[in-house]
């Protein structure tokens, strides 16, 4: 289908990733819930988390790591996204949009396009079937030049949606995705643009591969044993399931990578996270393995109807550009 398949896919992920941003921005606020305070005196900034209490008139840090600190409670999404709407209005549940416009025109388009072109390319002629392991290559392969092309945009948006839980003087207050892109540029080098790249193409690999793989095999496999016809029921169907084992399989890479691309690297300080194994493993040993779960209510009530929208408006556009 050549740059058909990359317009039919730019479409459908531009208006599935818009309708489905606020459940998005709710998912990365709980990701980040239970993470240490961003920033910390230079005689203990390699501990992490540090644990500090503030007074009237001055700030007290105890570092011994036998302190036993009690987190903050852990709310749900539904109470998240109201404490959002109290805090910073309802127009903060799109904070970010931009960066999701310019995200999912790079990443998701990329992907699509690139997936397409491989599903034409390996699929059988005379069957007409593509066995799931070359789908699963397919989308990975789809899912990491994706990725590459997009995490500027990806950075962008994380750092809008989770600006608005920072103290105000620690806000970065992004106008836009160009403003943050630009900011971003300026104080930290444009090597920040791709902070988390490697996560962001593992989750991109994994997402691609298990959402647009699984789709097609619920898809075909609905079809051949004539349990719907081919419609709108299947599509939403397969798309749901789709979202499922999306989200099941990228959830842990998808918390690493938000913690990665939204610390705050001060002057003269080391970052709190050296990588991803090393967000990883203080994640653990701080909030337990389950922390890699966090945002998984969230994270399955975004991916499950943003996969419905974008395949469900992928088919239609599909069908509306059949004849160009």
């Amino acid at each position: 289908m050549g740059v058909k398949g990359f317009v039919e896919g730019g479409i459908a992920s531009i208006i599935a990733g818009c309708s489905t941003h606020p459940l998005d921005l709710i998912k990365v606020r709980m990701q980040l819930q239970g993470e240490a305070p961003i920033s910390a005196p230079a005689t203990v900034h390699n501990l992490r988390p540090a644990l500090a209490f503030h007074t009237a008139n001055h700030t007290i840090h105890i570092p011994a790591p036998s302190v036993v600190a009690h987190a903050p409670p852990r709310v749900g999404p539904v109470a998240v996204g109201v404490k959002i709407i109290q805090q910073e209005g309802v127009a903060a549940l799109f904070s970010g949009v931009s960066a999701t416009v310019l995200r999912q025109t790079l990443y998701s388009t990329t992907r699509m396009g690139l997936y397409d072109m491989l599903k034409q390319k390996w699929t059988d002629p005379d069957t007409n079937i593509m066995p799931l392991s070359k789908k699963i290559v397919a989308g990975l392969i789809a899912g990491g030049i994706g990725a590459a092309v997009g995490n500027p945009a990806d950075v962008a948006m994380v750092r809008m949606q989770a600006d608005g839980r920072l103290p105000i003087s620690q806000r970065r207050n992004y106008k836009s995705v160009i403003d943050a892109i630009t900011q971003m540029s300026k104080s930290e080098g444009v090597t920040s643009l791709w902070r988390g790249s490697s996560l962001t193409v593992n989750r991109a690999m994994l997402v691609t591969a298990s959402q647009l793989a699984s789709y097609d095999q619920f898809k075909e496999t609905i079809l051949e044993k004539g349990l719907m016809k081919d419609g709108l029921g299947t599509h939403v169907v397969s798309s749901f399931a789709a979202g499922f084992v999306a989200a099941i399989a990228s959830n842990p890479v998808d918390v690493i990578k938000t913690r990665v691309m939204n610390m705050k690297v001060e002057p003269g300080m080391a970052p709190p996270y050296s990588g991803a194994i090393d967000c990883a493993m203080k994640t653990i040993k701080a909030e337990g393995p389950m922390a890699l779960y966090k945002g998984f209510i969230p994270t399955i009530s975004r991916q499950g109807p943003f996969t419905v929208v974008l395949f469900v408006t992928l088919e239609q556009v599909r069908k509306m550009l059949k004849d160009f």
